[in-house]
């Protein structure tokens, strides 16, 4: 069980059911974590360089990374976070590096995590939406700003 009365947590659950070496996932801590409703998104630039997004529900998400994580370690660690709270809504930025292996010197890949959660009838946290975006040439994490 996640301590859902803690955003913190919360984020730290969902890092931890996506990593892992190649096989199965915690798919059903996902589905503790994230309202039943939940959208996730990820970003990209297709091959013309424009703007490219997928939107996944919970279960889009879990067959789409499947075949992924099936024969691919992926360890995403977190390296920043900055949180805010109003009433019954959060907003997480999450600045990420992924290893196909802990052990590996360079991350595969690095990038932001925008998570917003929301508090429900029963006082604990949800994630409502989550939208990434990747490091590539020209966008750095250092880039991000708050404006």
């Amino acid at each position: 069980m996640v301590d859902r009365s803690d955003v913190g947590a919360v984020v730290d659950a969902m890092y931890a059911c996506i990593s892992g070496p190649a096989g199965p996932r915690d798919w059903e801590t996902q589905r503790e974590i994230f309202h039943p409703d939940s959208r996730q998104a990820r970003t990209w630039l297709d091959a013309d360089g424009r703007p490219a997004m997928l939107v996944m529900g919970r279960d889009d998400y879990e067959a789409n990374v499947t075949p992924f994580f099936e024969t691919t370690g992926f360890f995403e660690i977190e390296i920043d976070r900055r949180v805010s709270i109003f009433g019954n809504m959060a907003h997480v930025w999450s600045v990420y590096e992924a290893r196909n292996d802990p052990s590996d010197a360079e991350p595969e890949r690095r990038g932001i995590n925008s998570i917003q959660l929301c508090r429900g009838p029963d006082g604990l946290w949800s994630i409502l939406h989550m939208i990434w975006d990747n490091e590539r040439p020209g966008l750095s994490v250092g880039d991000a700003s708050g404006g």
